[in-house]
Formats: structure tokens, C-alpha cells, sequence
């Protein structure tokens, strides 16, 4: 992960980490931050389709297929992520929906996180959006089971044979 290319304090394409620092709020975004790089360094780590995120990972998964058939049609649109798409006022009222049905569940399920746009990419600044945790979930957990973070774990695995 290259994170000495990513500042969330300064990402253009990061609208709410801009409104949370113009709050004086600092914090949240070290935390989404250290949040990307433990969630990468378990990706290099540990085979992505053997990682559980949360104890809810099969019912979110099957859930999340379920509310939005789209996305089982179309795997590239968990591969790459529209962020317009997503975020559109239809769609924010969907996932405002579904996420609320896991906020007893699963523990800062509206925290923000750091997530890739493209699964193929790195954490860098014109690849990586900032979402409430859940939808990082959500596309985290289809991509590990649909093989997409694969590519991590085998280039750090190779890296560690090389050296």
C-alpha cells in the first residue's frame, strides 16, 4: 500500500472528510486512514477469500446481492466502483435502508472509511473514496469471495519469496 501517496487532508474527491475537518474534527480521518492500511496489510496477509470482516460477512454478502440485483448481474460494478452511481439520490436512500438494517449489528457501521474505486488499484488519491464503513463492507466482502483482491496477497506473497 502506498500510503505516502494518499493525505486525507488533503483529497479533492473526499467531500466528506473535507466537511469533517472544516469541523476541527481530525481524528476520523487518521482513524479511516489507519483503517485502510490494517485492512491492506491483511490483504497481503492472508488469502482475501479466508478473511471474515465481520461475523455477519455470509448474511451481508447474500443481503446486499439481494437489495441490489444490479451488482449480482454486473460484477465489474464491485470491481470498480461508479461512485456516482452509488451515491446518487435513488441509490442513497436504498443504502441508507440497507445499512440501517446492520446498525445493531455491526459495530461503526456508519464510520467512515477509506475504500478503492477500482479493486485492481492501490490506496491512492485519485483511486480511493470515502464511504460510511458498511458500504466498505459490503464491497470488500464481494470481492474477496469474487477472487478480485487476489492480486494482493499473491504480489506480497511473491515479494516475500523474492527477498
Amino acid at each position: 500500500m502506498t500510503t505516502t501517496t494518499f493525505n486525507a487532508e488533503t483529497a479533492e474527491n473526499l467531500i466528506e472528510i473535507e466537511k469533517q475537518l472544516n469541523r476541527g474534527s481530525h481524528r476520523f480521518a487518521v482513524k479511516a486512514v489507519e483503517h485502510a492500511q490494517t485492512y491492506w496489510q491483511l490483504l497481503e496477509a492472508v488469502p482475501p477469500s479466508r478473511l471474515k470482516l465481520t461475523k455477519f460477512d455470509d448474511e451481508i454478502y447474500n443481503d446486499f446481492l439481494e437489495q441490489f440485483p444490479e451488482y449480482n448481474a454486473d460484477h465489474s460494478a464491485i470491481r470498480v466502483i461508479d461512485e456516482d452511481a452509488m451515491k446518487s439520490k435513488d441509490n442513497k436512500l436504498r443504502w441508507n435502508k440497507f445499512m440501517k438494517s446492520y446498525e445493531k449489528k455491526v459495530q461503526d457501521h456508519n464510520f467512515g472509511s477509506l475504500i478503492r474505486r477500482d479493486a485492481n488499484g492501490d490506496y491512492d488519491e485519485q483511486n480511493t473514496m470515502f464511504v460510511p464503513r458498511m458500504q466498505f463492507h459490503v464491497f470488500e466482502i464481494s470481492r474477496n469471495r469474487l477472487g478480485m483482491n487476489d492480486h494482493i496477497y499473491e504480489a506480497a506473497q511473491a515479494k516475500k519469496k523474492a527477498s
